[in-house]
């Protein structure tokens, strides 16, 4: 999960002093328009919208947090600002964006704003920080705070529809009614995604990785170094892999692999079948060769960051480098990979646009603070959010 802040911004230009969700989208196309921020607008009838878009529903796009989606287009050339929303410095996980509306996290506010022009729809508030990036499913929002509470609200209005003592560092999964998180303790839990009874949980040690959820099986990296396979109907474990050290990369599932980073400076892949190892990657022997950013796996092809700087490449397949990018700073963005360009942001104040096929770079960014949470690219445009942290 994407922890940290990436963004400073007012009024749809950059400054160092403010931050915000940001729309990005391409030079010939785009027009700066402020938001009204914290202003709420009546908006269109589900009547009156256009066709429903594919859009981005949780963190990494879905469920398996594959971190693409074959149906999506993103800006191919330079990007300038389109709106922006919020001054907080307190932006600290992806948004969602669902039908026309972005769904994100402000400190301990929950808000949904227009994809269009970044008009506040509604805001819901917690007590504490929401870490977790929202998932939209079926008409409702879930987010974690550390309020000690896991939360669904419609996402119609905002209204709460039940909250779960459970204290959220994840961002959930949600499937088939049923929402899978992770405790700040390191508990994983199932919750009914209709009234928010708990139907089981897992006790573990501590965890910031977000859940997977494929074919039945949750699979969770945890701070002792292991990557967990558990039941999604009643969580036994089904088996556990072990690296050399902590895993704060989110699991990516993808025909039948498990792809993810680990702090002992090691890309995996693990069988989802029986956890057996099937290739490791080692991005460098330096302190600065951690790997907590989650894997985008697209068309046979593994992408991934490290603290060494680098955007990796790796053949699915085993683990083969195909193509590295250097940046100017660590790399902690989980990238995204939409329409043939993967979609990534550094320590070095910029988000890049690379060539899926050979790494080249096509544009990039300077957004005036590092670039640490992931990217959502929706319908030709690029929503991210945050603000410098000290």
């Amino acid at each position: 999960m994407d922890r940290r802040s990436l963004l400073a911004t007012t009024a749809g230009f950059l400054t160092a002093s403010s931050a915000g969700c940001l729309r990005l989208s391409n030079q010939e196309t785009a027009t700066v328009t402020p938001s009204e921020a914290g202003t709420d607008t009546e908006t269109e009838s589900d009547g009156e919208k256009s066709g429903p878009s594919p859009g981005s529903p949780m963190f990494q796009y879905d469920a398996a947090n594959t971190g693409t989606n074959p149906d999506e287009t993103g800006p191919q050339s330079s990007v300038e600002v389109e709106w922006s929303y919020g001054e907080s410095t307190s932006m600290l996980s992806p948004p969602a964006v669902v039908d026309g509306t972005v769904y994100a996290a402000d400190g301990a506010e929950v808000f949904a704003a227009s994809a269009d022009d970044g008009n506040k729809q509604w805001s819901f508030d917690t007590e504490s920080t929401v870490f977790s990036s929202p998932a939209v499913v079926d008409g409702t929002v879930y987010f974690g705070s550390y309020d000690f509470s896991l939360y669904a609200v419609s996402a119609a209005d905002g209204t709460e529809q039940w909250s779960s003592d459970i204290s959220v560092s994840s961002s959930p999964a949600v499937v088939d009614n049923t929402v899978y998180v992770v405790s700040g303790e390191g508990n994983v839990y199932a919750v009914s995604a209709g009234a928010g009874s708990e139907q089981w949980s897992y006790e573990t040690g501590v965890a910031t990785s977000s859940p997977a959820v494929v074919d039945n099986t949750v699979y969770v990296g945890f701070a002792d170094g292991t990557v967990s396979a558990l039941s999604a109907a009643d969580g036994t474990e089904q088996w556990s892999f072990q690296t050399g050290n902590p895993v704060h990369s989110s699991p990516a599932v993808v025909d039948g692999t498990v792809y993810v980073g680990s702090n002992d400076h090691h890309v995996y892949a693990i069988s989802a079948a029986d956890g057996i190892g099937q290739w490791s990657y080692k991005t460098g022997d330096a302190w600065r060769s951690d790997v907590s950013a989650s894997p985008a796996v697209a068309d046979g092809t593994v992408y991934i960051g490290s603290d060494t700087g680098s955007v990796y490449a790796l053949s699915a397949e085993d683990g083969t480098e195909q193509w590295t990018f250097e940046t100017g700073d660590l790399v902690q963005s989980s990238p995204v990979v939409v329409d043939g360009t993967v979609y990534v942001g550094s320590d070095d104040n910029n988000l890049y646009a690379l060539s899926a096929a050979d790494g080249s770079e096509q544009w990039s960014y300077d957004t005036g603070s590092r670039v640490d949470t992931s990217p959502v690219v929706v319908d030709d445009t690029i929503f991210f959010s945050g603000g410098a942290l000290s």
